[in-house]
């Protein structure tokens, strides 16, 4: 007996194959001195060198020794026909050699066949012929030799040794004597070979196909790299990456920021040229090699200089050039920008942008710019992840690297205008910009890696306070910047307005000639507004018009006066009230202020027979009415004093109206003027038409502080009022009235009703 390693020999089956064991020797040896026949036996495992009679199987195949061939190195080259199964029954020796007592077991090969044999024997051979044209192992011809076998025996033993199957398998094949059952075990072995034979076919074809794909990416990338290098374009990626480390190391970066770097730029080096995420590392190494990390702006800050170009820019605005130049003191002393974040409020054209311009000019900065209006998106302040297809930095970071330098003047223009929704909310991202405590290392999405905003000067813009949210609001300074007055207004559009419109239409300034008194009209009738904006416009449209006549007629200096204004212009666009007439009873003159400066309000009031009721017209808001209410309740707690009938709310309807009913009204400075016209209508006494006033009442008669004190009193001196009543708590507002409008005007403070009555009744 020898016992095979990894070999399954069948009945009917020839084949060669290689000893060397001494035992297996010796027994074939002895095999050929006597009847050359050998028992060979499959082993259980085919590691095992020195085997025992329990490493092998006991059931195996009787062959007949054919030839024999001695090899160099000792080993044996055996040929052997296998003759029939066999059975070990009991082993009569082990050494020098296994010699065993073996029961032969041979098929019982009768010439008819079941019709269940038959069928398995063709379902055998229909599956053999598709395994052979398959598998890549198994030799086609073989087919033409088995399929002419008769017995189901042997066709079963000789199919199995073809297959390429566990040991284990083949060994339960031989070990089945029952044929029907053999069949039906090699049927099912074949077709589960099949199905893994065309799956592996499936996965080679995918695998072929994407190594095709990839060598023809090769062999493109290679002709490309040829290209490249015939034209001189070559750029290799360690060439770049190199490229990049020697920059990293040049920007002394902190670091735990210049092993991240360090990091991707290791990581692009081991990519190829041609992956999605090798140019998504390309962008943000090169991002972040480009921002101004140590670069920063020489700033000095001479504020005689900087004194001298807020002056030059802009005119008036005495306050808010005050604060900036403060500002800059504080700034240049303590070498550091730590501090208030500078936020300019005020109405649109007066010129709040253009001031931070300026301040960037007098400190020698750079400026950048960032519009709030409309940002719903919290990624345009700190970036996109960079999860996310084509991920960018933040605009904040963006404008920092257009910049170039880390200590630009950094403009957030319309922050009030600031939205929110899904996608996060900008203003609280904004928190960390803003507050000196947190930006020195602000944490970009993009970047993931802090960067130091400290140096950065930041200056806000806004139209009102009211939307602003309350934190953000708290990080900054608020500095209001008002309307101008009509002088301003002359002295913008002749010093700076008109030269500018002029030079930019062609237009020599002898061409040209806009008088004093024809600027005064469009401001008053063709512009409504507290900044300068439409007026530029206007400006720009005599430009247009006189530059028309210059080419068509061929004539130059052309004058424009109040007189021919309107044949440049049309029609006056809007009027302002003046005070006319006599004094009326019932009639009185109240300030407001809207977003576009001050206006003169004047109120009517009548009384008739009636059953109490009060009519309020003239669209009045919500305040107005309640003011009215708290007027008439205060005159019906000093009726007696008044000499008025006691029960006149109960007698007598009061209709209060205020003119142009189409515009809303609304607002808490008209109390003590409803107040007064309805005195003045239930005792029957004129009101004097050269006083205006304003200010809130209370039930007790008290008048209470209001503001836009400047806007309305420039309006009262534009409607040609001579004295203005004022609250007394509104004192301190006075002095911020041009020096010229105060010599023009009396003032009288006022602290009840009583003292509004003294003056504005007529005795």
């Amino acid at each position: 007996m020898i016992p095979l390693r990894g070999l399954t020999v069948f009945p009917s089956m020839v084949l060669h194959f290689d000893i060397g064991r001494e035992k297996s020797i010796n027994a074939l040896e002895k095999a050929m001195i006597m009847n050359q026949q050998i028992f060979l036996a499959t082993q259980k495992d085919e590691n095992t060198d020195l085997p025992t009679i329990n490493d092998f199987y006991h059931v195996g195949t009787i062959a007949k020794i054919k030839q024999m061939l001695k090899l160099p190195g000792d080993s044996i080259r055996v040929l052997v026909e296998g003759v029939s199964r066999g059975e070990i029954k009991d082993v009569v020796l082990e050494v020098p050699y296994f010699k065993c007592r073996v029961i032969a077991t041979p098929d019982d090969e009768s010439e008819e066949l079941s019709t269940k044999t038959s069928a398995l024997m063709r379902a055998g051979l229909a599956s053999f012929e598709e395994y052979l044209s398959i598998s890549v192992k198994a030799p086609k011809d073989v087919f033409s030799s088995i399929s002419s076998i008769s017995q189901p025996g042997r066709l079963a033993d000789l199919i199995t040794s073809h297959l390429s199957i566990r040991a284990e398998e083949k060994q339960e094949i031989l070990e089945c004597y029952d044929i029907d059952k053999r069949l039906e075990r090699v049927n099912e072995i074949l077709i589960r070979e099949i199905e893994i034979l065309n799956i592996e076919q499936d996965i080679n074809l995918k695998l072929k196909n994407a190594i095709n794909k990839h060598q023809k990416e090769y062999y493109l990338r290679e002709q490309l790299r040829v290209i490249q290098d015939e034209l001189g374009q070559t750029e290799d990626v360690e060439d770049e990456a190199d490229s990049w480390n020697k920059q990293l190391k040049k920007l002394k970066l902190p670091a735990k920021t210049a092993e991240k770097v360090s990091k991707e730029i290791k990581r692009f080096s081991k990519l190829p040229p041609s992956s999605a995420e090798s140019s998504v590392i390309r962008t943000y190494v090169e991002t972040i090699l480009a921002l101004p990390w140590n670069k920063s702006a020489k700033s000095n800050i001479d504020l005689k200089k900087a004194e001298k170009i807020l002056n030059t820019d802009h005119y008036g605005l005495e306050k808010v050039k005050e604060r900036v130049l403060e500002y800059l003191a504080v700034v240049q002393l303590s070498n550091s920008i730590k501090g208030p974040i500078l936020c300019l409020v005020g109405p649109p054209g007066v010129g709040k942008t253009s001031i931070a311009k300026s301040v960037a000019r007098a400190i020698n900065r750079d400026f950048v710019r960032m519009s709030l209006g409309g940002v719903r998106d919290e990624a345009e302040i700190r970036g996109h992840r960079r999860t996310y297809i084509g991920a960018i930095p933040g605009r904040v970071i963006s404008s920092i690297k257009d910049a170039g330098t880390n200590n630009p003047v950094f403009l957030f223009d319309e922050v009030d205008k600031i939205g929110a929704d899904f996608k996060g909310d900008p203003a609280s991202a904004l928190l960390e910009v803003l507050d000196p405590e947190q930006n020195k290392d602000f944490m970009d999405h993009y970047l993931e890696i802090p960067f130091d905003l400290s140096k950065v000067m930041f200056i806000t813009t806004a139209n009102t306070i009211d939307t602003i949210p309350r934190p953000l609001l708290d990080r900054m300074e608020v500095i209001h910047v008002t309307g101008y007055t009509e002088e301003e207004k002359v002295n913008i559009a002749e010093k700076y307005l008109i030269p500018k419109k002029v030079k930019e239409h062609g237009i020599k300034p002898t061409d040209i000639s806009i008088s004093e008194t024809t600027i005064r009209d469009l401001v008053n009738y063709y512009t409504r507004e507290s900044g300068v904006r439409n007026l530029e416009r206007e400006i720009a449209n005599l430009c247009r018009k006189v530059a028309r006549k210059i080419v068509t007629n061929k004539e130059k200096n052309y004058r424009i006066t109040p007189k021919n204004l309107e044949s440049y212009l049309g029609k006056k666009k809007y009027r302002y009230d003046i005070v006319q007439g006599e004094n009326e009873i019932g009639v009185t003159t109240g300030l407001a202020w809207t977003i576009v400066g001050g206006d003169t309000l004047f109120i009517e009031t009548t009384c008739i027979p009636g059953s109490g009721k009060l009519v309020l017209t003239g669209q009045l808001g919500e305040v107005m009415q309640e003011s009215a209410k708290a007027g008439i309740s205060y005159i019906r707690s000093i009726a007696g004093k008044l000499g008025v009938a006691e029960d006149f709310y109960k007698t007598q309807d009061l209709h209060i109206h205020i003119p142009e009913g189409a515009t809303p009204k609304d607002g808490p400075s008209a109390g003590v003027t409803m107040c007064t016209a309805i005195i003045s209508t239930l005792t029957n006494t004129p009101v004097r038409k050269d006083i205006a006033m304003t200010g809130e009442i209370t039930l007790r008669g008290k008048v209470l502080p209001v503001g836009g004190i400047r806007e309305k009193v420039l309006a009262a001196h534009r409607a040609g009022i001579t004295k203005v009543l004022l609250p007394a708590d509104n004192e301190r507002d006075i002095e911020d009235i041009p020096a010229n409008i105060r010599k023009k005007l009396e003032f009288v403070l006022i602290k009840t009703v009583d003292d509004a009555l003294e003056h504005a009744l007529v005795k």
